[in-house]
């Protein structure tokens, strides 16, 4: 059976309306509605509108901050700490990003860092801000309240995926990098142990220190995998730890706080390759690197070597031009919450 699709802007409108009736200020129920299905039109289903209805209960419950402006903790121009106030993540986020691009054009370079922010989503989908305008950002971000990664050679998770996402402009379409320090997330093992599905290999760790790839050990005392396995996990580690120290470290808020419910401290650095080599001469590079990419010879199995984010932006253009195949099960997950706040459900194409 075909999935039911929807207009991007059907999607957006109908989610902007459900946080503007839950009670979120018109600029942030643009910006978590916008976010969230920028996520699902690049193909990051877990981190679209999945994530609608915990943010709605969130918004319910007054974990979310429905309004009003980050705190100033120190401004210096090409420096800035936010403390979020628990606002909505992907319209802190995104105003972060903004910031850091006139920042960054005045400075050369940029960062904002923010503490306590609400969850943020994808990464990758506030890279286009920068981009779009030819600078390059990264996007680090960390929960301090979460610990479902073990610390490499351990056994109690201590800290979280934290992901980090890379946006590189190029004569073309931009680089989008988006990893993190475990090799799956905590979304797609609640996903599938939703389904009554396991993961494809070994990507987590049970209670006990052994490999396994069933959902369910998350819920008995497992964690995720750092990046890398146990053969290579090093290198996810020593990612987790940067993540960590520059989000809570340089916001000066985060696990040492034991900082209680869903929250989240993030850091935004954006550059202007015209106040470095230049920006012709910073293209003409990523253009040599993207293209000797897609020429190299792709090993057996593999049609063509592609770029980060090459699948994601091929799947929004796709998605644009016939709608949007939401994940099963995502529209039902809003019915109650549509229903509560009498905002009309939208019709598939």
């Amino acid at each position: 059976m075909t999935a039911p699709r929807f207009l991007a802007e059907e999607l957006v409108a109908y989610a902007e309306a459900l946080f503007s009736a839950a009670g979120l200020e018109t600029d942030k129920a643009q910006a978590v509605a916008t976010y969230l299905v920028e996520a699902d039109l690049m193909g990051h289903t877990t981190h679209g509108l999945a994530l609608a209805a915990w943010y709605l209960d969130a918004v319910a419950d007054g974990v979310m901050t429905k309004s009003g402006a980050p705190n100033v903790v120190s401004d210096r121009g090409a420096a800035v700490c936010w403390r979020g106030r628990r606002l909505p993540g992907a319209w802190l986020t995104a105003e972060a990003v903004k910031l850091g691009c006139e920042r960054a054009k005045t400075h050369g370079a940029a960062t904002i860092v923010i503490g306590d922010s609400h969850h943020i989503g994808c990464l990758a989908a506030y890279l286009p801000i920068a981009t779009e305008q030819g600078l390059m950002v990264t996007i680090a971000s960390s929960s301090p309240s979460g610990a479902q990664v073990a610390p490499f050679g351990g056994l109690k998770g201590l800290y979280t995926p934290d992901p980090v996402a890379h946006g590189v402009p190029t004569p073309g379409d931009p680089i989008l990098i988006d990893i993190s320090a475990s090799i799956t997330t905590v979304n797609m093992s609640q996903r599938l142990l939703k389904a009554g599905e396991a993961f494809p290999h070994d990507w987590l760790m049970d209670k006990d220190g052994v490999p396994s790839r069933d959902p369910k050990v998350m819920s008995e005392g497992g964690t995720l995998l750092p990046t890398g396995g146990l053969d290579h996990g090093q290198k996810g580690y020593g990612m987790a730890l940067h993540v960590e120290a520059v989000t809570q470290g340089l916001a000066g808020y985060g696990r040492a706080d034991a900082l209680k419910g869903t929250n989240a401290a993030v850091t935004v650095q954006v550059y202007d390759p015209e106040a470095f080599g230049g920006r012709e001469a910073f293209l003409r590079q990523t253009g040599w690197l993207a293209d000797a990419c897609r020429s190299n010879p792709p090993r057996p199995g593999v049609n063509a070597v592609r770029l980060p984010g090459e699948a994601a932006l091929k799947r929004k253009r796709e998605a644009l031009a016939n709608g949007v195949a939401l994940h099963d099960g995502i529209l039902a997950s809003l019915e109650p919450h549509a229903a509560r706040l009498g905002v009309r459900t939208p019709t598939a194409i």
